[in-house]
C-alpha cells in the first residue's frame, strides 16, 4: 500500500515539476544506502536497551511480577 501512494505521488510530482521528479529517482538510492549505518545503531540500541530493562526487571520477574 505504502509503494502504490509513493507511486502515485511521484506521479503527481512528475507531472507538475518533472526534473526534480527524475533528481529524486537519482539521489533517493544514494540517501537509502546513507541511512543504512543509521538503521544498524538504531537496531543495535534497541536491542541494549531491552537488555538492560530484562536485567534491571529480572529480580521482578523471580518474585513473579507480570506485565499487564
Amino acid at each position: 500500500m505504502k509503494m502504490i501512494i509513493a507511486l502515485l505521488l511521484w506521479c503527481i510530482l512528475l507531472v507538475l515539476c518533472w526534473p526534480f521528479a527524475v533528481l529524486l529517482l537519482i539521489v533517493w538510492p544514494a540517501l537509502w544506502l546513507l541511512s543504512i549505518p543509521f538503521r544498524i545503531v538504531a537496531r543495535l540500541m534497541a536491542a541494549v536497551l531491552a537488555l538492560v530493562a530484562a536485567i534491571l526487571f529480572l529480580p521482578a520477574v523471580l518474585l513473579g511480577f507480570r506485565r499487564p
